[in-house]
């Protein structure tokens, strides 16, 4: 599938970046099954541990607007490589998106994508959490 139009959103967004202390702006756009697109952006605070990344700023965004089913996620920085999502973002992105395409963009607007249980291909999972621990 042709991801060009979601990785322009995610650059759009990485306009909305507040990046005050890294200075390493990151947008992001994830589609949703119906079309819709939702964008976020990484927002840094003096309290570093609060930082939260674009990834799941448009995640978060688009389930409390009733969302659960998603198609893809675009992310986009500055850099010359691919910016792949943190582990936190890979985490929460197998749990509320499942296995989607994740869809990365650089500053030359190149695009590679992957699949979710491509970059946490052992993740926890809610299955994990009705394990009984034998002991």
């Amino acid at each position: 599938m042709d991801y060009t139009f979601l990785a322009e959103k995610a650059i759009e967004a990485k306009k909305k970046s507040l990046a005050t202390y890294s200075n390493f702006h990151v947008g992001a756009a994830l589609l949703t099954e119906d079309g819709n697109i939702y964008t976020g952006c990484n927002i840094e605070s003096s309290s570093y541990s609060l930082t939260i990344c674009a990834e799941r700023t448009a995640i978060f965004k688009a389930v409390s607007e009733g969302e659960r089913k998603f198609r893809a996620i675009a992310i986009a920085a500055d850099t010359v490589d691919f910016c792949s999502p943190c582990g936190a973002c890979r985490q929460i992105i197998s749990d509320l998106c499942n296995d989607i395409d994740i869809v990365l963009t650089n500053q030359n607007k190149e695009i590679k994508v992957l699949r979710t249980k491509e970059l946490l291909p052992f993740a926890f999972e809610d299955s994990d959490l009705k394990t009984k621990i034998s002991g």
